[in-house]
């Protein structure tokens, strides 16, 4: 499965939900979903606290699951091709220096 498809799916999922409806009490709005990228984020940090190892690989592919789906959200209701500007961006990392 590619990212499209994948972004396909994650909207087929948030559509049988009934996210996208006017009255969801879940709206999909750009800020709502960055947002809970962040807060998924930060739940990946949780598996690093106090400890450099990972102790639960399941767990912490799950989370990383989440910041994946609502990243691919998040670029889908605002219009961004992930895919391309992710190219795009490693094109301009290529010419950039750290340090």
């Amino acid at each position: 499965m590619d990212i499209r498809q994948l972004t396909e799916e994650m909207n087929r999922f948030v559509k049988t939900k009934g996210w996208y409806a006017s009255d969801s009490k879940r709206p999909q709005t750009p800020h709502n979903i960055a947002t809970s990228l962040v807060l998924e984020a930060v739940e990946v940090l949780e598996h690093f606290q106090w400890n450099a190892e990972i102790k639960d690989q399941a767990e912490l592919g799950a989370e990383l699951a989440d910041v994946l789906l609502y990243l691919l959200q998040l670029a889908s209701i605002s219009g961004i091709d992930l895919e391309q500007a992710a190219l795009d961006k490693l094109k301009v990392n290529y010419d950039r220096t750290w340090d």
